[in-house]
């Protein structure tokens, strides 16, 4: 049962950051999110600040350079079915077409799913985790077969968003609105590793609003994909993923990045793999190098140790199938 809330729908982007600096308020896009946490109580809220009205926030607009613009309040699927996007950056796409069901897809954002809280069981549950303000992550010794195999030194969540792998992979950044003015800041540094504090999932201060969205223009030879493994072919998120963009020059990798979704509790970039793939040509010894460097480092939990070869073998099956292109 929802405890009660104001409910403000600000006519402005102004409006709507004023009413956020005011008491326990938070944003309400799609709500998808939101809303399963206030009835699940993992957070409480004083006062909803919907951006429903904020027409501007929608949208895909191509830029004069070539890039793109997409409004922080974008649907998942206008997201994933844009012609633009399919076309230039179909590893987005397909990112984006990954993401829940239909209905979801319908109805979430792209600001809300990049700012989404974890989905892990002790986070969502009725624990008192580090994550809420609690002394210990309870993962640790318990049920941790879903969580992170690298980055987690407090807290083992995993970033639950598969569209945020992505645009980091294609050097993208958010625009922001704030109390102190708006900034930009490349999606690789939005989310808040835990060491530096478990209780955030991004920099966003507090009365911030993510506005849009550019990504830059697609580089000549570019090459972009996006693969997610799940327990179950629905709604589930991911058990492993991972966003390639690679920048061929002929049969030669010019420049790569590559980024994993659901091995750490944020988008997790792999300079290992990046330094094998530079420079070189995707035959299958390559490969194969490629993908045990992107799990060398990989720590495991006690019952997480299968995403190892879990995230080998996808890599193996992507960069062959980016070599045969």
């Amino acid at each position: 049962m929802l405890t009660p809330f104001a409910y403000v729908r600000p006519a402005s982007l102004q409006d709507a950051v004023a009413a956020l600096t005011e008491g326990n308020a938070h944003i309400h896009a799609g709500g998808t999110d939101l809303l399963g946490c206030l009835r699940d109580e993992v957070f409480g809220a004083d006062r909803l600040v919907s951006l429903a009205a904020l027409g501007d926030l929608a949208g895909l607009r191509e830029t004069r350079d070539g890039g793109l613009d997409i409004g922080a309040m974008t649907t998942i699927t206008d997201i994933a079915a844009h012609p633009l996007v399919q076309r230039r950056y179909p590893g987005l796409a397909q990112a984006a077409g990954e993401v829940a069901s239909p209905q979801l897809r319908n109805q979430g954002t792209l600001g809300g799913n990049l700012c989404q809280k974890p989905r892990c069981w002790y986070y969502r549950g009725d624990f008192p985790c580090l994550r809420k303000g609690g002394h210990k992550c309870f993962a640790v010794n318990g049920e941790n077969e879903y969580h992170c195999i690298f980055g987690g030194a407090n807290c083992f969540i995993v970033h639950p968003s598969d569209i945020a792998p992505a645009l980091v992979s294609l050097d993208a950044e958010i625009e922001t609105a704030g109390p102190s003015g708006g900034r930009r800041l490349p999606v690789s540094q939005l989310h808040m590793p835990p060491e530096q504090d478990p209780t955030r999932e991004t920099l966003l201060k507090p009365g911030e609003v993510i506005v849009k969205v550019h990504v830059p223009p697609a580089p000549a030879g570019l090459y972009s994909s996006y693969r997610k493994v799940r327990t179950r072919r629905s709604w589930d998120f991911a058990v492993a993923g991972c966003a390639l963009a690679l920048v061929m020059d002929g049969d030669r990798v010019r420049d790569c990045r590559v980024v994993l979704a659901a091995a750490a509790p944020i988008p997790w970039r792999s300079p290992e793999t990046e330094q094998v793939l530079r420079g070189q040509t995707l035959d299958d010894a390559v490969i194969r190098k490629a993908a045990k460097a992107a799990v060398a480092n990989a720590r495991p939990m006690t019952k997480n140790a299968y995403k190892i070869p879990l995230f080998e073998g996808m890599l193996l099956e992507e960069l062959r199938k980016a070599a045969q292109v």
